[in-house]
């Protein structure tokens, strides 16, 4: 992996991260409809992985960032706390500025293949509108 340059390795792990996360996250909401939504979002989450690893030709496994297990265990230390659905969502939003800011410092670059850019500006939209939909969902449990 380190023919691949760093800001597109930091995506793939971010990637890592928030399939774990949106899965363990998904598996403490008792709101149904966001339960559905974090399932399915760790599954594309899984899937844009594979597909910039393709992209990259990273045979390896890249794995997860250092901070991705600190996350995902507060999160469940919150969850166990009796956090509830507002407090995990918080949580998951943290996570996804974390992707956004990933793809943004990814796409600086002058030297991604066409194809790579191509990509990541597509999965960059997908995980622009996750963001926002977990906030939005943050928002009406505060209310």
């Amino acid at each position: 992996m380190s023919d691949i340059q760093e800001p597109l390795k930091t995506v793939i792990q971010i990637l890592h991260d928030s399939h774990k996360g949106f899965s363990d996250i998904g598996e403490h909401l008792k709101d149904q409809q966001a339960r559905s939504f974090f399932l399915q979002e760790a599954s594309t989450r899984h899937t844009f992985e594979r597909e910039l690893k393709t992209a990259v030709g990273a045979h390896e496994d890249v794995g997860g960032t250092v901070a991705g297990p600190v996350h995902r265990a507060w999160g469940d230390l919150k969850a166990n706390l009796g956090g509830g659905d507002h407090t995990l969502l918080a949580t998951a939003e943290q996570g996804e500025d974390a992707a956004k800011k990933a793809y943004e410092e990814a796409l600086k670059s002058d030297k991604l293949p066409g194809n790579v850019r191509e990509l990541l500006i597509r999965q960059q939209g997908h995980i622009r509108q996750a963001h926002d939909r977990v906030r939005m969902m943050r928002d009406a449990k505060a209310a």
